[in-house]
């Protein structure tokens, strides 16, 4: 029996890899000849990049980078095992974690520090960048991330633009021809999972401004501002971004690594099924475990347990989903592959306890399924 096992990370409590091992250690006290492919996975969110360096046996890279608010942070990327894939999560140089509450303002907030991540990367011969754009502190369209690259943004005067979505009101002239040569030999893939178009009611500033330290007024700026951008984009460089779906995902960035560097935006889970081979690992296969830490009726729009189901389900695989909970709704993660569904808790309990005993939970569930498996054996065979 080939059991492959691909959860997501339970956040606050396992990584993908931990969850993973867990899982196998309950399955092994029951059947241990079976053979268990183990493939952490993730959806472009947190723990994208820890996910994708257990499955490839990669490295954890830190450098220092220039944060959301112009001053250095100590980010960090991933490299693949072969060296030829980097990860980059683009909050840990631009994140919303990085600003105090008191702090958070859209008009200042800039990505130079994800471009930064980027060149890291370059120098270290990569093919191929995935980066995921969730969690961003910034509201600058991707601005400060080109000019990490060499783009320049000039003002009337011919001087580079500041920092942050405010600044783009001062843009005049966009010159991308000093952006780093080698980004034309590589793929650049952005792990995004909203479809917002970069301005409008449903674009970048409406929508995920607020929660960035935006007021309505401020809101408005913003968008104008992004507007503006994206008119001189076309004006100047033949490159519409406007309607492009998901170009307003982290302040308009994903607009902006469309722009600039020719990246494409897919849904996150599928950027990194692909990047671990996921179908691959699944060849005759006889179960497959996913999960992550909490499995409810959002699980079907975009996250791993169901993308890892779907691709099991090409093969006719019975697919197993186990969560830290089960939320409301859950049963409809049924309709889109999952077969039967198991939370780790064992009795109602404190969070703190849940996430600190969530290793010892889930090996514990995993065996209890895997008896469960034999008792079926039995009395089918």
């Amino acid at each position: 029996m080939k059991i492959v096992i691909a959860p997501d990370s339970f956040k606050e409590s396992m990584s993908a890899l931990e969850a993973a091992n867990a899982i196998e250690r309950g399955f092994k006290k029951v059947f241990p000849e079976a053979a268990y492919i183990k493939v952490p996975m993730a959806d472009g969110g947190e723990g994208t990049v820890q996910s994708l360096v257990d499955a490839t046996e990669g490295t954890i890279m830190t450098t220092v980078v220039t944060g959301p608010l112009g001053t250095p942070v100590k980010a960090f990327y991933g490299l693949s095992g072969d060296k030829q894939t980097a990860v980059i999560e683009m909050a840990a140089a631009s994140g919303l974690h990085l600003v105090p509450i008191a702090e958070r303002n859209p008009l200042l907030t800039t990505t130079k520090g994800t471009g930064e991540l980027i060149l890291a990367a370059l120098n270290q011969g990569v093919k191929h960048i995935i980066i995921g754009i969730g969690g961003s502190a910034t509201n600058d369209g991707g601005a400060g991330m080109a000019q990490a690259l060499g783009a320049q943004l000039l003002t009337r005067e011919g001087k580079e633009i500041g920092f942050g979505g405010g600044a783009l009101r001062d843009l005049a002239e966009i010159d991308p021809s000093l952006i780093d040569a080698r980004l034309k030999d590589i793929s650049i893939h952005v792990a995004c999972d909203v479809n917002n178009q970069l301005t409008g009611k449903e674009g970048a500033s409406a929508v995920f401004g607020p929660q960035k330290g935006a007021t309505e007024e401020v809101i408005m700026e913003l968008d104008q501002n992004l507007a503006h951008y994206a008119s001189l984009l076309e004006d100047q460089l033949g490159i519409k971004i406007d309607n492009i779906p998901g170009a307003g995902a982290a302040g308009g960035l994903g607009g902006g690594l469309f722009a600039f560097l020719g990246a494409e935006l897919k849904r996150g889970v599928d950027i990194v099924m692909d990047t671990v081979q996921l179908e691959k690992q699944l060849e005759n296969a006889s179960l497959v475990i996913t999960g992550e830490g909490r499995i409810d009726v959002q699980t079907i729009y975009g996250k791993t347990p169901i993308g890892v189901a779907k691709r099991a389900k090409k093969s006719s695989i019975p697919v197993i989903g186990i969560a830290g909970s089960l939320g409301q709704g859950c049963e409809v993660v049924y309709e889109h592959g999952i077969d039967a569904l198991f939370s780790i808790t064992p009795s109602p309990v404190l969070l703190a306890d849940a996430l600190a005993y969530a290793e010892v939970y889930t090996e514990q569930v995993s065996e209890n399924i895997a008896k469960t498996m034999k008792i079926a054996e039995r009395l089918l065979g």
